[in-house]
């Protein structure tokens, strides 16, 4: 099978580097198109892939096409390669664009909307798929064991996607900003910077590991860790008395 990938943004370029490394396709089996010919070149030149010169090249080129790009140009991409798509499979991490928009667009495809994000980049992502899409169980099979080859797959109901992009998709931002807060207290108070990152980033992978494994209620394992009169419940008190948990929510929230 030949994988395209329209447009190697950031997103985008994670999952084409990922499938790749994860041994999931190999370069030589994967087709390239970007505005950005930097980009293009430097794939090629790390990973093998083959270079196209339009979207209109790479579908000819591909049986699965991944379409990468901005939602402002998706529409005049699509009207592109409309009269190609027939038998191609589409995988779309478009934001905004949903099986019921592909449905008016092109009409008859086969055609799957997804959700994925950047932790796909050390094979620790999480997409979500659309549970109502128009592939067949071997293309769908297929987009599966891409995605699973770089993380993990939920397949929920398209009403959901929102809320779940807004999670998993943006997500990773907030916890960063979460690392760096994390990080900053401790250097204020005499930590290295390189040091606080470290133990910062090490504590929220091993926290989040626990959650998944104990399979225990994140508020639960808080409390294990919060002795009467101790240290930590006196730092929950000051992330309480400061919104923490309020503007977690809300940043979800504004994030759909």
């Amino acid at each position: 099978m030949k994988l395209g990938f329209i447009g190697l943004g950031n997103m985008a370029g994670t999952i084409c580097q990922g499938v790749i490394e994860s041994g999931f396709i190999k370069g030589e089996d994967v087709c390239g198109f970007d505005i950005n010919q930097d980009k293009l070149t430097q794939m090629e030149k790390d990973y093998g892939i083959r270079v196209c010169t339009s979207e209109r090249d790479l579908v000819e080129h591909s049986d699965y096409v991944l379409m990468g790009v901005k939602p402002n140009v998706i529409e005049s991409v699509l009207d592109k390669v409309k009269d190609l798509l027939d038998d191609k499979t589409i995988i779309s991490i478009v934001a905004g664009y949903s099986h019921e928009k592909y449905e008016t667009l092109i009409p008859g495809t086969h055609h799957l909307t997804i959700m994925p994000n950047t932790p796909a980049k050390v094979f620790e992502g999480v997409t979500l798929f659309e549970r109502e899409n128009t592939l067949t169980q071997e293309e769908f099979d297929f987009a599966y064991q891409m995605f699973e080859s770089i993380g993990e797959v939920y397949v929920i109901d398209n009403k959901q996607m929102i809320a779940g992009g807004a999670l998993s998709g943006c997500g990773p931002a907030f916890v960063y900003m979460f690392i760096e807060a994390l990080a900053d207290g401790a250097v204020l108070n005499g930590l290295p910077r390189d040091l606080a990152y470290k133990l910062a980033s090490q504590t929220v992978l091993g926290s989040a590991k626990m959650v998944q494994e104990t399979k225990a209620h994140p508020g639960l394992l808080k409390d294990q860790v919060c002795s009467p009169g101790g240290i930590t419940i006196k730092g929950v008190k000051a992330l309480e008395e400061n919104g923490f948990r309020n503007a977690v929510i809300e940043a979800i929230d504004k994030a759909k």
